[in-house]
């Protein structure tokens, strides 16, 4: 199978002319080890000089855990600058002291570009010992553009999404089409191995094998106590998708402490699996006091672990699970710490607040239809932060709002 590009890509490509190494993490299964390798591919393209190592191969890791120095004894001979292509760096005993040392002494005569799957290490000592020398991508499962490219080698498809992406008002002959694919990625989600497989079958098999194993990979890389009630607060978290984190209320209901429960949900936080929304105020004071809302970075693992395939027109949650999306897709635009939500002590919300520049940018309201949207309900907001226009996106859209696959 041919590998297909990513969105992400052409950022990485962009940042070979500098000097600090690149770092490409996110979840597992998302297709790092791909992009690393179309990495490769354009570096022999144009000529350079480049390597590619994994630390899977137990003579490579058993070599460099002796010392970072030992780099140089797999290297190539070269009077060139050499760029070396580390997969899956997290099984360094400690990548942090080995991309430090190497960049402190070779910086001028190598660049590495590394993958990793756990971002334990990249929150806490990479940011403390890896300032200034390191460059961090986020790579998550596929977009919904980057699903139809990976789904379909109809182009007359793919022109016709650009299209309708550029002109809201067009009437695309294929929208039925696109429509239908839509329903696909917001039930199976954009892991890559999950939208190449052929049957519906195949796709929850294949979910299911990676909501399990990446649930016990993480549960074993942070060493959690209760493996059982990991898994009950994740299809917690999964069920109530673009709600309050309420965590005294949470560990009342798993019977935890209070201190285990935020524990749990932060390894969910570093191994990608969910993120966290914070509430937007004026007040910091206030912000900084309120719950978060929870979001899963993907569809298809959150549907996995609620057991709900059906169509989406015809689900309880649907509601839940268009916002989600809306999530994502604003995730993969601007980054997660200038999007938030909105909410008042008595119940007025707006779901998204995005923040484009200095106290201004847009809101957004997600609605399953139109006719459950009713801009009167949101007067309050508008009239505190008038440099936010609040619009409204909507799964079906007749006369009012527009498309959510529009985002």
């Amino acid at each position: 199978m041919n590998m297909l590009d990513r969105n992400i890509l052409p950022s990485i490509i962009e940042h070979l002319q500098f000097k600090e190494f690149v770092v490409i993490t996110g979840p597992r299964q998302c297709g790092k080890t791909s992009v690393l390798r179309l990495v490769e591919d354009y570096l022999k393209k144009i000529g350079e000089t480049s390597i590619y190592l994994t630390m899977e191969d137990p003579a490579v890791l058993k070599r460099l855990n002796e010392h970072p120095e030992n780099l140089l004894s797999v290297l190539p001979q070269t009077d060139r600058k050499i760029y070396i292509l580390i997969d899956e760096i997290q099984y360094l005993a400690d990548p942090t002291n080995f991309l430090k040392y190497n960049f402190d002494l070779h910086s001028e005569t190598m660049k590495i570009v590394c993958t990793g799957s756990s971002a334990f290490y990249i929150d806490q000592n990479f940011k403390d010992s890896l300032a200034g020398r390191k460059q961090l991508f986020k790579l998550f499962t596929l977009s919904f553009d980057e699903f139809l490219y990976f789904k379909t080698s109809d182009n007359s498809i793919k022109s016709e999404w650009l299209e309708m992406k550029k002109r809201p008002e067009y009437l695309s002959v294929k929208h039925a089409t696109i429509r239908q694919l839509f329903d696909e990625y917001l039930t199976y989600g954009g892991y890559p191995e999950v939208v190449l497989a052929n049957t519906v079958e195949r796709k929850k098999d294949l979910l299911a094998e990676l909501a399990q194993a990446f649930l016990k990979r993480d549960i074993l890389e942070s060493n959690v106590r209760d493996e059982e009630k990991f898994f009950m607060l994740t299809r917690l978290l999964a069920a109530q998708t673009g709600g309050l984190v309420n965590v005294n209320q949470l560990a009342n209901t798993l019977q935890l402490s209070v201190t285990a429960v935020e524990n749990y949900i932060q390894i969910l936080r570093k191994t990608f699996h969910i993120h966290l929304l914070r509430p937007f105020f004026s007040n910091i004071t206030k912000e900084l006091t309120k719950m978060p809302k929870v979001y899963f970075n993907d569809l298809g693992i959150r549907n996995m672990l609620l057991k709900q395939f059906s169509e989406v027109e015809n689900r309880l949650d649907k509601g839940e699970l268009i916002e989600n999306y809306i999530f994502i897709r604003l995730r993969d635009i601007y980054s997660t710490d200038d999007i938030q939500y909105w909410r008042t002590t008595d119940g007025n919300e707006v779901d998204f607040v995005v923040s484009t520049e200095f106290q201004k940018g847009f809101a957004i309201e997600c609605k399953f239809d139109e006719k459950s949207f009713s801009k009167s309900k949101y007067k309050k907001f508008e009239a505190a932060y008038p440099n936010y226009p609040l619009s409204v996106k909507v799964y079906q859209s007749f006369n009012y709002g527009s498309s959510i696959l529009l985002l």
